[in-house]
């Protein structure tokens, strides 16, 4: 076990982990540690507390010292600092006419480094824009391109619940969403119901898919051959979250469809097919990140 406190950088940032030596680190403390990126001021999320070696990227950092008031001005200055900085480099943009969009500034907590977070179709030239930005804030300058989900991250916005979007609020990484979960929820595969601002499948599509792959173990699937206490049928539609299945008779003359519980049935032979319908396979597929 390793004793480590968790630091964030920005309010739904991800999480890293450093060593916190002697010091006894509360919750909502603000730090200053060494990051790849130069010297940070985070905030603490995760207490002192011991974690299992596997979950150490090593070498794990020391923090270099809790912050004080003087380092949270410090901060606020360069809050300001950024707002300038993306002004500026907006004209430079411009001026270069270059296609790109500039979504972010950071200073870095000693001013060693500014990083300009920008997107755009393509590659973009900017060495003469980085000469521009380096003779103006006399540092290093770094341009860094995004994808369209991190930019939805750090703008924010509301999503179509009406609520902030998740990325912006609380959701520390990213996960995985894929084109088979909407599918399996039973949900429109019409690209403009289930993606999200950012133009990529929403990330909510993951939250459930846990209890749907649960019920999935157990519920046959459209098409499936099933005994039923009234004979054998092919199950025409299911309702995953009550586990109920409409089933069609192989009896002759036989045309409504039958009301059985899951576990009602038992399954001769299963199918296992992803039919998307009538929506472009290709459109779907540029959906997932």
């Amino acid at each position: 076990m390793v004793k480590v406190v968790g630091v964030r950088f920005k309010k739904a940032g991800k999480i890293y982990y450093f060593d916190p030596g002697d010091f006894e680190i509360q919750l909502n403390s603000n730090v200053i540690v060494e990051t790849a990126r130069g010297i940070e001021y985070g905030l603490v999320v995760v207490p002192n507390r011991d974690v299992p070696d596997e979950e150490i990227v090593a070498p794990l950092k020391k923090v270099i010292r809790i912050a004080t008031e003087e380092d949270g001005k410090h901060a606020e200055d360069n809050d300001r600092r950024e707002k300038e900085a993306f002004d500026i480099c907006l004209q430079k943009i411009r001026a270069h006419n270059l296609n790109m969009k500039l979504i972010d500034v950071e200073y870095t907590f000693d001013n060693n480094k500014v990083l300009f977070y920008f997107t755009a179709d393509g590659r973009v030239d900017f060495r003469e824009l980085v000469k521009d930005l380096a003779a103006v804030f006399k540092t290093r300058i770094e341009l860094r391109q995004i994808g369209v989900r991190d930019e939805s991250k750090m703008m924010g916005g509301i999503g179509i619940c009406g609520r902030v979007l998740c990325c912006k609020s609380f959701l520390g990484e990213f996960q995985p969403v894929s084109i088979k979960m909407a599918k399996e929820q039973g949900l429109s595969l019409n690209p403009t119901k289930i993606s999200g601002t950012c133009g990529r499948l929403m990330c909510c599509l993951k939250y459930e898919q846990d209890a749907y792959d649960e019920i999935l173990r157990r519920v046959p699937k459209v098409g499936a051959i099933v005994e039923t206490p009234e004979g054998n049928g092919t199950v025409m539609a299911v309702s995953l979250l009550k586990e109920m299945l409409k089933v069609k008779l192989d009896k002759v003359n036989e045309t409504d469809l039958k009301l059985y519980n899951s576990s009602e049935v038992r399954v001769i032979k299963d199918v296992a097919r992803e039919d998307y319908g009538d929506i472009d396979i290709e459109v779907l597929k540029q959906l997932e990140d």
